[in-house]
């Protein structure tokens, strides 16, 4: 028969949603048994963990088990991502904060049976299209629970008390069903609280927000997301288990975005240098997005390769884009 301790090993990974150690403990109870001598036992475990991974692999998404129901329905979307990290390009610094982060999550049970937090509440700063949207998804599809987008448009409202209450629902959602929540825009609701402007009920969603996060203690991850950390009110750094900061990618994460988005349409690429200098100074989304429309144009002219100066007509509408909008900005 399985061992205490295989059986408790089983059951932590199937919460924690880590298939692989699932599948190898699944592995090792079919092997015990062998030896044990119950070989058509053995062989059924094994027809199953098979067949689990079959299907699984056959699966382009998780089945939909937590969609939002009745007000909550207005708060929140779910969506079940299948991006990993490894689909993004990121910094030293913050692939290995986040890596932590996914570890800790797949050990929880481990840790909260020593008295330990793992962390799962993360502020992530920086400029628009470098990457904090994409790491919500990523961190959902690695953990394999949903991705829940809180909707600030109807979240915060005019009339004193109801935005407030709505958020009690997202943090009682939190502790009923396991997700990651993502809060983009966060300078919305955590703008400090000695700002010129502020009325009376942002002052008391802030401090809502901020006793709700701190007496939270569920097993879903919080993530906030803001282009404007310096609006922040100083309080809500201390809430946060980690505070990740993302930046315009450097020229050698420009390479490798190039190289990784292109993919099977790099074959006739070989200058690097002078695409890596058209995509200097845009952020990630923007040269992603200058990836995918050239790849589409080849792709529509039947063609398998993307040709460099099509790639570098792309990032030069892109760079001009960019000049036009920092210009209306300074009008």
């Amino acid at each position: 028969m399985a061992t205490a301790d295989q059986l408790k090993a089983l059951l932590r990974s199937h919460l924690e949603g880590d298939d692989r150690h699932f599948y190898a403990v699944a592995m090792q109870l079919a092997a015990h048994e062998a030896k044990q001598g119950h070989g058509r036992l053995a062989e059924e475990l094994r027809e199953l963990i098979d067949a689990a991974k079959a299907r699984r692999a056959m699966t382009d998404s998780p089945i939909p088990i937590a969609r939002p129901k009745g007000e909550l329905a207005g708060l929140l979307t779910v969506s079940y991502p299948s991006c990993r990290l490894a689909d993004m390009v990121l910094s030293a610094e913050v692939a290995q904060s986040l890596r932590r982060v996914l570890k800790e999550q797949r050990h929880i049970s481990e840790l909260r049976s020593h008295g330990l937090h793992p962390r799962r509440k993360l502020l992530l700063v920086g400029p628009s299209g470098t990457g904090k949207t994409m790491t919500a998804a990523a961190m959902a599809g690695e953990l394999g629970i949903p991705l829940f987008v809180v909707r600030l448009d109807s979240l915060i409202t005019k009339f004193m008390g109801e935005t407030a209450a709505k958020l009690r629902q997202v943090f009682d959602a939190l502790q009923t069903t396991r997700g990651v929540y993502f809060f983009d825009e966060f300078d919305a609701i955590g703008s400090h609280r000695g700002m010129a402007n502020e009325v009376g009920e942002v002052r008391r969603i802030l401090n809502s927000f901020l006793l709700m996060i701190e007496q939270d203690d569920s097993s879903s991850v919080i993530v906030a997301a803001t282009n404007q950390p310096t609006i922040l009110d100083q309080a809500l750094f201390r809430r946060f288990d980690d505070v990740i900061e993302y930046h315009a990618p450097t020229r050698d994460e420009i390479r490798e975005l190039l190289r990784v988005r292109l993919g099977k349409y790099q074959r006739t690429i070989k200058a690097w240098d002078e695409l890596v200098g058209a995509g200097d100074g845009l952020s990630h989304a923007e040269i992603s997005r200058a990836i995918d429309d050239a790849i589409k144009d080849a792709v529509m002219a039947d063609q398998d390769t993307v040709a460099p100066q099509a790639l570098l007509e792309q990032l030069g509408r892109r760079q001009v884009m960019k000049q036009r909008g920092a210009a209306r900005l300074e009008d």
